[in-house]
């Protein structure tokens, strides 16, 4: 009888996709990451599994990168290819299985309400697949995100604009939101990340502060600045990490001084930015 594979850590960025498990010819790797509003990181592949029916408590985004995958929801048979994105809402059933010989690999995130509220089940339950290639990018470059310990706001920012675009999918006459002038938001962001910079800020809390949507905080600020709020704070942060670098202190103290995560993730934006790891820029003093 074969076992059951056990979840595994985060993939980190870059790293090839996991072996298959060698006894049931599937994988799983799920974790919990650091962002509010997300549940639950899901990536798995199978090739035999079939879901019975069963229903979550939360929110469902669904790719598949691999294959395909036919379900049934609300009594309703539906399937995902590559190019669609699922969303399946939080307390209907319906199961799942490979619409191909060879199974399939996908990716899925467990939100909760706070980015979609249940008025939109109904809207969900009646059009769960969309043909929506820039959403499926974007989810793409989410779970990336999602991966990497230390990119909490890069992940919020990119969360917060796919519920937008979800939501004008279920709900397309929403109003936009209304509040401060997008100038006004993007100096008074600038001003708090530029004293944050190292200790950080979630994105919705900047929103509360503020009085305004996150995807607005976000437009604003891009549009005035031309770079994104996560872009920004990690150009602040690669700044004092060169002062300190140029000032003796060893990449490791220096990675939590300037408020990244660990080491690693300082030498994977440093060399993004500069060109070089903080080794070999600290050497060239």
């Amino acid at each position: 009888m074969a076992t059951e594979p056990q979840p595994s850590a985060p993939p980190q960025a870059g790293r090839a996709h996991p072996p298959l498990d060698a006894a049931s010819g599937q994988h799983i790797t799920a974790w919990r990451p650091q962002v509010e509003g997300v549940v639950e990181v899901f990536h798995a592949r199978f090739t035999e599994h079939a879901y019975p029916m069963h229903v979550h408590d939360a929110w469902a985004l669904l790719i598949v990168d691999e294959g395909a995958v036919r379900y049934d929801l609300d009594r309703h048979e539906h399937g995902i290819p590559g190019d669609t994105v699922s969303l399946l809402p939080p307390d209907v059933p319906h199961n799942g299985s490979a619409a191909t010989p060879q199974g399939f690999r996908k990716r899925v995130l467990y939100l909760d309400e706070s980015h979609l509220d249940r008025s939109l089940i109904g809207a969900a339950v009646d059009s769960p697949d969309l043909r929506d290639p820039a959403l499926r990018s974007r989810i793409g470059r989410l779970h990336t995100a999602l991966g990497r310990p230390g990119d909490e706001l890069e992940a919020e920012s990119r969360l917060a604009l796919i519920g937008e675009r979800l939501r004008g999918h279920l709900r397309p006459h929403l109003l936009p939101a209304t509040g401060p002038t997008d100038r006004t938001l993007a100096h008074r962001l600038r001003e708090l990340l530029d004293a944050r910079h190292v200790e950080g800020i979630a994105l919705d809390e900047a929103a509360r502060q503020f009085g305004a949507h996150s995807t607005h905080l976000i437009r604003a600020f891009s549009g005035a600045f031309g770079i994104a709020p996560h872009q920004y704070l990690m150009s602040r942060r690669i700044d004092h990490a060169r002062r300190l670098l140029l000032a003796g202190h060893p990449p490791g103290e220096t990675a939590a001084a300037a408020g990244f995560y660990d080491q690693p993730h300082l030498t994977r934006h440093f060399k993004r930015v500069v060109g070089t790891t903080p080794g070999r820029y600290a050497r060239s003093r």
